[in-house]
């Protein structure tokens, strides 16, 4: 197959795999809601899906669902007066805990938080304006502000229709790179920045290139965007914050992109595309044989990854990890210390491992992974990679015994989703 292929193939793998349970959940939600407010069993009325669900921007894997309950116009005069706004969203939160009575769910100043293991629903009571727009409530400023999600909605929809289905390929692409590559960009950025990039495009009828083409120039305009902390949406024009720059990141996926773009036929074209976007690139033949070729090497590949097991939240923070040697004999030290002086470790060494979780929230589950690489680690059949509960202290300790360039990894997980991860490498020789 060819490069147009492969990406048509990667983009049927990040539908979002459990849409039939999202949407019954979001079913029962609307029903409990309407039952408290609007004396109605109704399970589809009064309720607005938005972020990237209602943009139809998500992917596989989607971890927050942000959907809108309109409330009735009679409860207004209520809850707009002196602690309306926590009123509304503890009055929402009683009536879904009726409903899931063994379920988390808390008020978080704009939102009432329903978790659901792998994803959550944030639920936010609206009141809707005379112009379709929406007034959320603010609990920390005991007031209402206003939002225009349905400016959105269509600014995205208008645009996919204007570059034949290639706006929110491209939104849901750039997701798999940032979920791959841990891209300090939220998602309403993502979509904002596809906007903005596409509709300067037809503005100057500038005829859109294929999508591989398409991407490597939506990198190449990402790198070049100035470093800033402050955005403002597609359609509706409300600020978004992201403080921390993609920009540099955005010019490693140009090189890789062109790489890839490159290898367009050869053997090494899915491989070159997956640097860029994660396994959600199939593989091809070859890699599939290679994949399956245990037997011969007489090794077991038993390698987890994280990504499978828990959602990504939006941003996923770096986690500090640091790792102590120690030998007898000799004076411990820190390992990163001594790859500056060594660049690997020897065997027989003892490896300490600790986490700093003093920026961690509450109820954060630390979890680890050891895998061992090269063809010793094969030839012993000691690959490892499997992800382990932390023992509830954010320590782990290791020993160095046979050559590799080996790795361990921690993630911080909280309320069943990724938050944080850490990396250190450890080459032994």
């Amino acid at each position: 197959m060819d490069q147009n292929e492969l990406l048509s193939e990667t983009l049927n793998n990040l539908k979002i795999d459990n849409a039939n349970i999202i949407e019954q959940r979001r079913d029962e939600i609307t029903k409990a809601l309407n039952k408290e407010f609007a004396g109605s069993e109704s399970d589809s009325t009064n309720r607005l899906m938005v972020g990237s669900w209602g943009r139809h921007t998500a992917i596989r894997g989607i971890s927050d669902l942000d959907m809108l309950y309109r409330l009735p116009a009679f409860l207004r005069d209520e809850f707009v007066a002196d602690g309306g706004a926590y009123k509304a969203l503890s009055q929402v939160r009683t009536a879904l805990k009726h409903r899931y009575p063994k379920t988390e769910i808390g008020v978080d100043r704009y939102v009432v938080k329903v978790q659901f293991g792998d994803f959550k629903f944030e639920v936010q009571p609206v009141f809707e304006t005379d112009e379709g727009h929406f007034e959320y409530p603010d609990t920390y400023k005991d007031c209402w502000k206003l939002t225009k999600p349905r400016d959105e909605i269509e600014a995205i929809r208008e645009l996919d229709g204007s570059t034949g289905g290639k706006a929110r390929k491209l939104c849901k692409l750039t997701r798999a790179w940032k979920k791959k590559h841990d891209v300090p960009i939220n998602g309403l950025l993502i979509d904002t920045l596809v906007h903005r990039y596409l509709a300067s495009q037809l503005a100057d009828d500038v005829t859109l290139p294929r999508l591989p083409i398409l991407i490597k120039e939506f990198f190449d305009y990402l790198s070049e965007l100035p470093k800033q902390d402050t955005w403002y949406a597609l359609g509706s024009g409300q600020k978004i914050t992201n403080e921390r720059n993609f920009q540099n990141k955005a010019k490693e996926a140009l090189s890789l992109c062109q790489d890839a773009i490159a290898a367009n036929g050869k053997s090494t074209m899915n491989q070159k595309w997956r640097s860029i976007f994660g396994k959600c690139v199939p593989l091809d033949s070859n890699d599939q044989a290679r994949a399956t070729r245990l037997e011969t090497f007489n090794y077991i590949d038993t390698e987890q990854f994280i990504e499978e097991r828990f959602p990504t939240a939006a941003t996923v923070s770096e986690l500090a990890v640091e790792c102590m040697v120690t030998q007898n004999g000799f004076r411990s030290g820190p390992l990163r210390r001594i790859l500056e002086t060594y660049n690997f470790l020897r065997p027989h060494k003892q490896l300490d491992f600790t986490v700093d979780t003093r920026d961690l929230p509450p109820r954060t589950e630390l979890w680890w992974k050891v895998l061992n690489r090269g063809d010793e680690a094969k030839r012993r059949n000691q690959i490892r990679g499997q992800i382990f509960k932390d023992s509830g202290k954010g320590k782990h300790r290791e020993s160095t015994l046979f050559s590799g360039h080996h790795y361990v990894e921690c993630y911080a997980i909280r309320d069943g989703v990724l938050i944080a991860r850490g990396h250190v490498d450890v080459p032994i020789s």
